[in-house]
Formats: C-alpha cells, structure tokens, sequence
C-alpha cells in the first residue's frame, strides 16, 4: 500500500533538492506524507532556476514523493526584496524573501486542501529557526493552514543532507539563490581562492559557512 493512501499530506516547500532529502524522510518518520513544491522565484538567474528544479525532480524520483512546481516569478520576489539589496545575507532581505516564499506555499496548501505545510529552509544551520516560525505562522493564518516548524537541522540533519546529496549525485549550490548573495559569494571566493566554495563542508563539530 503507497504513502499516498495511509497518510496524511503535508504540502513541503522546497528551497533546492539537497536540503529537501533529510526532511521527506523525517516527515514520513512521524506519519506524514509529503507533497513538495518547488517554488522559488528569487532565484537568479533562470538557469539555475532550471538546474534546481530538474535537481528537484530528480530527487522526487528517488525518494518517491509528488512533486508540484511553482511558476517562476522572479518580479514579484525583486519588487519585495530590492528595497532591502543593502541588506547583508540573512538581514530583512531574507526575512522578506521567507515571506514571499512562504506565502506561495501556504496559499497552495490552501488550494489543494492540505491543512499543514512546511520548508525545507528549517534544515540549514544559517538561517533563523525563529524568524522563519514567524514568517510561516503569519502565512498560514493568512491562508487558513497551519504551519509546522519541524527542526530539521537537528540530530545532525544538515550533515545528513550532505551526505545523502552525495549518494544521490546531487547538485549542491554555492550560494542561496537570490542575486545578492550571487554577488556575496563571488566576493567571498575572491578573498578566498584556496576555498573552492563558501560554504565548504564543515569539520565534525565545526560550523558551516553555507547559507543555503
């Protein structure tokens, strides 16, 4: 008998394919069924776009859930971020950016009759736990579903991600997504040019300097 038909659905919002393999298992560990959505339109430029949403696909295929993608509308994303392009990388910018993508998803939890949504962002050690459970509860109210904060990153997730990612031969970014932090991260491997990227796997015990 499938996941489908013997448990229930959470619509799981997906930043990239990487940060979503720990949270589908963990999510089908306390019951749940989830249905991801890829909706992502800060990120810049379109072709990488492209290669995380087929990255996305690749992972649904692997791990067997629903995939359901987003439109890519990177206007709306810059007419709420640009304001905040000063910001450095997870400032207000990034808050306003959770908003706009958590909003996408709760409205879409919304149309599809799911009760409970959910991010994949929860797995990285660099964004706030906090700030996102704000931003999710006020989207859910907004759209009248509820938001689960599930900490992902524990119980060593994030390690976990990476290493499912290289067992899966998944395509693991260096930067978030948005064109700012494009620009953040070319800075940093400038100033660091033994470093392949900025967010190199930390030491066991070390933190990470990956923001995605």
């Amino acid at each position: 008998m499938g996941y489908h038909t013997i448990m229930e659905r959470i619509l799981m919002h997906i930043c990239c394919a990487p940060d979503a393999t720990v949270p589908v298992l963990r999510l089908r560990a306390r019951g749940w069924e989830p249905v991801g959505f890829f909706y992502d339109p800060n990120i810049h430029p379109r072709e990488e776009y492209e290669l995380r949403l087929a990255q996305a696909r690749k992972l649904a295929g692997i791990q067997q859930f629903e995939l359901l993608e987003g439109p890519y509308e990177p206007d709306i994303w810059y007419a709420a971020a640009a304001p905040h392009k000063d910001e450095p990388e997870g400032g207000l910018r990034c808050r306003v950016c959770f908003g706009v993508v958590l909003d996408g998803a709760a409205r879409k939890a919304a149309q599809l009759g799911i009760g409970i949504f959910t991010t994949t962002l929860l797995i990285s050690p660099h964004k706030d736990v906090r700030v996102l459970e704000e931003v999710g509860r006020e989207c859910g109210a907004r759209h009248g579903v509820a938001f689960l904060p599930e900490a992902f990153r524990k119980q060593d997730g994030f390690r976990q991600s990476v290493h499912l990612s290289r067992e899966y031969g998944l395509y693991r970014q260096n930067y978030c997504g948005c064109t700012y932090s494009r620009l953040e991260s070319e800075r940093w491997r400038a100033a660091h040019p033994q470093g392949s990227a900025w967010w190199r796997d930390p030491a066991p015990g070390a933190p990470s300097s990956r923001t995605g």
